[in-house]
């Protein structure tokens, strides 16, 4: 609270300015934040420049949207492997910007007329636009700049002559353009013989509006530990209906051969019904969501505990977000898995077979898949533990349920479920045969 306080008091100290730019490195749709929420708070600024997810590795090369408040929220390629960087500019208090490539030249930025697609009619005095005397363009180069030659929708209109430092400027008549939008193109080339080509699409009328792309929308303005928590918990749900629905279910009945959907029942019939088997799956499901997964050295000199609903640390507790998206993948990737895969074991044991008569069975296609899919989750699980020490310290790795007891207990849970004995199996593989007779 005291951190949401100090930017309340930051916005306060610039709204006597005509536009202000928040910085910060999380997007706003993975900031915990207290009410009024960290975009009631920034709702006054023009634009919030920030970082974290970048390009999602290339499948987002542009996540930009706006605020239902009119803010700009414009996330930036990362600067460490793509050399990504921003310039933006104010004219006459309209907003522009441009995102580049380290040592790209020339670099080109049109400030007048802006892009329609990032108008800000909350936040810029947009009529300004159907005003203007000229068009500018601001254009640096290692190397002095040789001609700014400017199109509009394809029809040459001329070349920018340089006015100072690196703004290039062209009378033009907006009056030209007041009916629907357009497209202005910028061609720059500097004395080195490099070219730069950028273009936009604007508008001089203030009712004219363009979206951004949905799926970038979607991820800066959906919050994700909301969804996080969401999906936890609908995962977990699932899992323990389907748990304890079969452990005081009867068995169904079978009309005609049994299929896959009458070996999967049967399959979690006898899970359920095996206490060892029943119990462990049970005890591992609520674990994942209220027991600590790890105790160690949280920040530098400070223990603490992690939970899937938030860590404890200094006697702070701070509450979850990421922890649920961590909580999601040991489900989907290891949870889920080893009760299938439990499963499944347990239904070859019903058909009498051992581990290793049952790759003797020759159906190499239909066996081999299914234990290669579970060995590579496991040593994904495996991995899990080192990623933890390499973290949090040797502490944390030895007081880690979740990750390095629940590692050790897997091949003892798994070796139990293959050489269980045929005794206790006698009522499951007596329904069995009642299936395959029918």
């Amino acid at each position: 609270m005291k951190q949401m306080n100090k930017l309340i008091l930051l916005d306060k100290e610039s709204s006597r300015s005509n536009h202000s730019i928040w910085f910060g490195h999380f997007t706003t749709s993975t900031i915990l934040s207290p009410p009024p929420g960290i975009r009631s708070i920034i709702s006054s600024a023009t634009a919030y420049f920030c970082g974290h997810l970048h390009t999602l590795g290339g499948l987002m090369p542009v996540l930009h949207t706006r605020h239902s408040q009119g803010t700009l929220e414009l996330e930036l390629g990362d600067w460490k492997n793509n050399r990504r960087y921003r310039i933006f500019a104010f004219d006459h208090d309209l907003f522009s910007f441009a995102d580049l490539t380290f040592d790209e030249w020339p670099v080109v930025l049109i400030t007048n007329p802006k892009s329609l697609l990032y108008n800000c009619a909350k936040h810029e005095p947009l009529d300004r636009l159907l005003h203007s005397t000229h068009i500018r363009v601001l254009a640096f180069s290692l190397f002095s700049i040789t001609s700014v030659t400017v199109k509009i929708d394809g029809v040459y209109l001329g070349q920018a002559v340089h006015l100072s430092g690196p703004l290039f400027v062209l009378k033009w008549n907006p009056q030209n353009y007041s009916i629907r939008t357009h497209n202005i193109e910028v061609i720059v080339q500097d004395s080195a013989g490099r070219n730069k080509s950028v273009q936009h699409i604007f508008s001089v009328q203030e009712d004219n509006h363009l979206r951004f792309h949905p799926i970038a929308s979607l991820i800066l303005l959906t919050d994700h530990y909301i969804m996080a928590r969401v999906f936890f918990v609908m995962i977990v749900l699932i899992q323990l209906t389907i748990l304890i629905a079969f452990r005081y279910r009867d068995f169904p009945n079978c009309e005609g051969p049994p299929g896959f959907v009458i070996f999967t029942s049967f399959s979690l019939h006898v899970l359920s019904k095996m206490n060892i088997f029943y119990y462990s799956v049970l005890l591992l499901t609520i674990y994942t969501v209220l027991g600590p997964w790890f105790v160690g050295e949280i920040t530098k000199g400070k223990l603490g505990c992690c939970f899937s609903f938030g860590i404890f640390v200094d006697g702070h507790f701070l509450q979850g977000s990421v922890t649920f998206a961590v909580g999601i993948l040991q489900l989907v990737f290891f949870n889920v898995p080893l009760m299938a895969y439990l499963c499944w074991s347990l239904l070859q044991r019903c058909f009498g077979h051992n581990f290793r008569s049952h790759l003797r069975q020759g159906k190499y296609l239909k066996i081999i898949p299914v234990h290669l899919l579970m060995l590579l989750l496991f040593l994904w699980q495996a991995y899990s533990c080192f990623f933890l020490h390499l973290t949090y310290g040797t502490l944390a790795f030895l007081l880690s349920p979740l990750r390095t007891w629940l590692t050790l207990l897997t091949p003892v849970l798994i070796h139990r479920a293959w050489t269980v004995s045929p005794t206790e199996l006698g009522t499951f593989i007596g329904q069995l045969k009642s299936y395959l007779s029918s």
